[in-house]
């Protein structure tokens, strides 16, 4: 199991000794996580204590190194750093009062640690004690190969315990991944169909606003065949057929004004009106002119000749036939 240790830190790109377990795979047997490294040139290795509490489950760092760490495997990194004359690169990951612990500080934390992850790591650990104890020594079995080179080192086959507790490890990222994988692929899934809704929803309103435009245009349509049947229907009235005895007299401008005068008590401003629209509804048949247009011929303002209007129609001198196109309103001479 030795191999390149895959720590990306500066530090421990540093030339080191090869242990008869990677440390890699050792610190990951016995945490289950990746922890930063900083390996010194004689071999030794530190660890920032925030990192291995984290991952063991200890929530406050200091009680923890307090309770579980000796003195001599806890230290400053500042102080281990100048001990071999390194430097602290500057930034947020390597602080100079960063607390840092061996890799016997590591191990006591795991042994004080309840997650079920560390037990092989732990069991092992204890058999290790117990053959020592009984044997006085603890060797590695010698990894078998199949021609050595001569003079080339040792390999020594990882324990059953520390080699099942990184394969479990891996295979618990593994699963982790394919349902993060699993995740992100529903999310992508609810997504489209989030943006399938939105773009049907956008769909649905432009053809309910083409509804209401065609609804719109339907409505003016029939108001227009309205004016038309009521023009017709004038015509029909006030023209000669059977059983009629003459043509109605066409109304002009003089009688239309008497007419009016005698229906209301008409001020000056409801005769300035007067006199300029009906001559064009007794030449025209109505009248299509705006409000604006109107106040500039009388020289009153809009709101005074909307009132004379409104006031003439409550006469019964003239009535309304809707609105134009362009959005003026449309007047015609009452019926008689």
């Amino acid at each position: 199991m030795n191999e390149p240790s895959r720590n990306p830190d500066p530090f421990a790109a540093r030339p080191e000794r090869t242990g008869a377990i990677d440390i890699s795979d050792f610190v990951y047997a016995a945490t289950g996580a990746r922890v930063r490294r900083l390996t010194m040139p004689d071999g030794t290795h530190w660890f920032p204590a925030v990192d291995v509490c984290k991952e063991l489950g200890h929530s406050n760092s200091r009680q923890a190194l307090s309770d579980h760490v000796p003195p001599e495997h806890r230290e400053l990194l500042e102080t281990v750093t100048r001990t071999y004359g390194l430097s602290i690169p500057a930034g947020r990951q390597w602080r100079r009062d960063l607390n840092v612990i061996s890799l016997q500080g590591l191990i006591l934390l795991v042994n004080a640690c309840t997650k079920p992850a560390c037990a092989p790591f732990k069991q092992w650990v204890a058999e290790v004690v117990e053959t020592v104890q009984r044997e006085g020594s603890y060797v590695l079995d010698e990894a078998p190969v199949q021609s050595p080179e001569p003079g080339a080192p040792i390999a020594y086959a990882m324990p059953d315990q520390v080699a099942e507790a990184i394969v479990r490890l891996e295979a618990h990222n593994l699963r982790l991944d394919e349902e993060l994988a699993h995740g992100q692929r529903e999310s992508l899934a609810v997504q489209k169909e989030t943006l399938a809704l939105h773009q049907d929803t956008v769909a649905l309103q432009r053809d309910l606003l083409t509804t209401q435009q065609a609804t719109l245009a339907v409505q003016q349509a029939m108001v227009r065949a309205m004016e038309r049947i009521a023009d017709r229907f004038d015509a029909l009235v006030l023209g000669s057929g059977p059983g009629r005895a003459a043509r109605a007299e066409q109304p002009t401008t003089a009688s239309v004004l008497a007419d009016w005068r005698q229906r209301l008590s008409v001020t000056e401003d409801v005769w300035t009106v007067a006199v300029v629209i009906a001559p064009v509804l007794v030449e025209q048949g109505e009248l299509r002119e705006p409000l604006e247009s109107l106040a500039a011929r009388t020289g009153l303002t809009v709101r005074r000749v909307n009132a004379c209007l409104r006031l003439l129609r409550a006469h019964a001198c003239i009535r309304s036939r809707g609105g134009s196109e362009e959005g003026a309103p449309v007047y015609v001479l009452h019926a008689s």
